[in-house]
């Protein structure tokens, strides 16, 4: 594979990477996982495919303004994640189709195109970006959730929408799965420990306050509501995301450089939110047992 061309750093990115101290003593721990087959190429195996017989258009992504600085891509404290769905059953539910994660750089450290269970009816390109030949070869639904729940277990994650936008049809299969967190699916039914979050697109649930969700932060809210990702990004990173096949990557790394940019006071609020409802409960407790 050709190694582009260099190009000059993306202010926002070199921004963060004053912030971050990329220059320091501490290194995060590399991500190797020889069981894995994914390519290191920034676009794992979408990159691969682009030389199928039924090409119909470029796969590459927008990267500018949102390339990472360096090619950094061990596995950090916080990650972000963003998903990609196909049509299934009448073509009005959705499946989960690709899912990426990248860390705190940008740099991608998971994308793979996940295999539906269901027949897919509606590959929905001129948003998803998914094409037949994508997934030919693409990964069983329970292996990607098993990888995906190690990267993300007792990290931030970072996304938009996390938890309402990520909706996906799942039936006739009932297991439980237990790492930090419980769930326990089932037909139509979901139960999950109290204070974790439901990412439906995969079926896992992650901690509370563990979640960034970029949807959600009151600074990025407006009197109408939510914001979309896009017009977040434009409006706080300069960047131009979502213009016709939505590419995940892009998605990822645009919801994780609103999260740094903010990361001081978001963090901030967050504790003291935690702290605030903790008192909350403790005083409930008291109240109860008199």
């Amino acid at each position: 594979m050709k190694k582009s061309k260099q190009t000059q750093m993306n202010p926002n990115w070199v921004q963060l990477q004053q912030k971050l101290n990329l220059n320091g003593p501490k290194v995060s721990r590399n991500f190797n996982d020889s069981d894995d087959d994914t390519p290191n190429s920034i676009l794992g195996k979408r990159k691969e495919r682009i030389d199928d017989d039924d090409d119909d258009g470029s796969d590459d992504c927008e990267i500018n303004p949102l390339a990472p600085v360096n090619d950094d891509a061990s596995l950090t404290d916080v990650v972000a994640m963003d998903c990609e769905m196909v049509g299934v059953g009448q073509g009005n539910k959705s499946a989960l189709a690709r899912v990426t994660l990248v860390n705190k750089w940008g740099n991608v450290i998971y994308d793979e195109f996940v295999r539906p269970m269901e027949r897919v009816v509606d590959f929905r390109t001129k948003i998803s970006g998914i094409r037949p030949r994508d997934l030919r070869k693409a990964k069983d639904f329970s292996t990607a959730q098993k990888k995906v729940a190690e990267l993300i277990h007792g990290r931030i994650l970072v996304g938009h929408a996390l938890s309402n936008d990520l909706k996906v049809h799942f039936s006739g299969y009932s297991f439980s799965f237990f790492l930090r967190f419980t769930c326990i699916f089932s037909y139509q039914s979901v139960i999950c420990e109290p204070g974790t979050v439901l990412l439906q697109a995969l079926l896992l649930s992650h901690p509370k306050k563990d979640i960034r969700d970029t949807s959600e932060y009151p600074p990025f809210l407006r009197s109408s509501g939510r914001v979309a990702l896009r017009h977040l990004a434009s409006e706080h990173l300069g960047a131009k995301i979502q213009t016709g096949e939505h590419c995940p990557i892009d998605d990822a790394r645009a919801a994780m450089m609103l999260y740094q940019k903010n990361r001081k006071e978001w963090e901030k609020s967050t504790k003291g939110n935690f702290r605030s409802k903790q008192k909350q409960k403790k005083r409930k407790k008291i109240k109860d047992a008199e």
